[in-house]
């Protein structure tokens, strides 16, 4: 999105000027059109950013907004309010600056003749795939309204899920780098205080168990920034290792094989794979092209080549149910369930209720993973620090004892 100062000549003769964000030179330029300006001068207007130039981390838009946008939206088209209009007041409304700019363009698009889909379709990491195609459907269909509400309920129970996974995994992870921090702390800086204060005492043998803390000090002390080179290469590594599509597929297939995570990946995998699919299908979009976005939707690559498989299957004349069997990826039960929603013609209907049941069975699920995992992190963590402390303290206690003795 830029911003473009304009000078034009309108119907009536009358010079014009002014300034209008818009997301290219082209929909600047039909924006003018439409309102009947010859224009004879168009510029863009270098505006925010250090020299000029812009700095964007992704979207800059939230999935709550994203929401929000398209509840009000559905109900003010439901009203009866033009298009335009509703695009007009949510994007004068939003507070988000990114999300403005957005709206605004395509608010522009719309304005010079594009379809609203069409014009959702310049701004992918907002809008992705799934929105555009589902608001496609709606516009011909001339069912905008029910399709956005869709939308807003099918977001909503997609950030939910997204939100108990990551309660799943932040808390394991967070209580694992408090460990990696408090240990490093005590190893670098703490047990050194210990080791001079016992060579004070004059330098007696230590008992094994506090030898070995010293050692292991010294040697974190001497290999300590290429202990920190090697956790930054770890993170690299791992951040190519997820980028490469081999790679990606065998830690994709070997995530559905753990033993504990891996049913609860599992669960997510079938929950958002009928969501998706069910809403898509219920709002007129056809099965291949479902198929398609929901694949590329679903998050885990050997999932993905399931539900391919699946739409291969289909393209040929035969049924979903099949090939999604032979996958070994859907439980029986969910593979036994889409077979009755294709033969009774009511598969939106069947995939909606797996997706609830399973939305049901990843709450749980994260619930007694969180509840196992907190006490056993606990006694982890308390296990290795308080050995440490122990073992720094051995020889204070033998001191005690043998004054004591004296």
């Amino acid at each position: 999105m830029a911003l473009y100062k304009w000078e034009g000549v309108a119907r009536n003769g009358q010079i014009k000027s002014g300034t209008k964000e818009a997301p290219t030179e082209a929909a600047m330029l039909q924006f003018l059109r439409s309102q009947q300006i010859r224009p004879k001068k168009l510029s863009a207007v270098k505006t925010g950013g250090l020299g000029g130039f812009n700095f964007a981390f992704g979207s800059g838009v939230s999935q709550k907004e994203l929401v929000v946008f398209s509840r009000q939206f559905a109900t003010m088209i439901d009203a009866g309010l033009p298009l335009v209009q509703c695009l007009e007041i949510l994007g004068n409304q939003a507070e988000n600056p990114a999300f403005k700019k957005v709206i605004k363009g395509v608010q522009v698009d719309v304005e010079g003749g594009s379809t609203f889909a069409d014009s959702l379709k310049k701004y992918p990491d907002v809008f992705d795939s799934l929105y555009v195609n589902l608001v496609a459907a709606g516009e011909v269909g001339g069912i905008l309204d029910v399709i956005l509400q869709r939308l807003s309920a099918y977001l909503e129970k997609a950030a939910k899920l997204k939100g108990q996974v990551k309660s799943a995994m932040v808390y394991p992870i967070a209580i694992a780098g408090v460990a990696v921090l408090v240990i490093t702390v005590l190893l670098v800086w703490v047990i050194p205080i210990f080791e001079n204060m016992f060579k004070e005492f004059g330098g007696a043998a230590l008992p094994a168990p506090t030898q070995i803390v010293i050692n292991l000090s010294k040697w974190t002390q001497h290999n300590f920034i290429f202990l920190v080179m090697f956790g930054v290469g770890m993170i690299f590594l791992w951040k190519w290792i997820r980028k490469n599509p081999r790679t990606l597929e065998i830690t994709d297939d070997i995530f559905l094989k753990l033993p504990i995570f891996g049913p609860l990946i599992r669960k997510v995998a079938v929950a958002r794979f009928t969501r998706t699919l069910g809403t898509m299908i219920s709002s007129g979009v056809p099965i291949l092209e479902a198929l398609d976005i929901t694949a590329r939707a679903a998050g885990n690559k050997t999932v993905e080549k399931a539900i391919y498989r699946a739409r291969q299957s289909i393209s040929e004349g035969k049924s979903v149910a099949e090939p999604i069997a032979q996958s070994k990826v859907f439980p029986p039960m969910v593979c036994q369930m889409i077979n009755v929603g294709e033969q009774t013609g009511a598969l939106d209907t069947m995939l909606g209720k797996i997706a609830d049941f399973y939305d049901e069975e990843v709450d749980a699920a994260v619930k007694g993973l969180t509840s196992l995992m907190e006490p056993a992190m606990m006694v982890i963590l308390g296990g290795i620090i308080g050995g440490l402390v122990v073992a720094m303290y051995l020889p204070i206690f033998e001191l005690a004892g043998n004054l004591k003795a004296g």
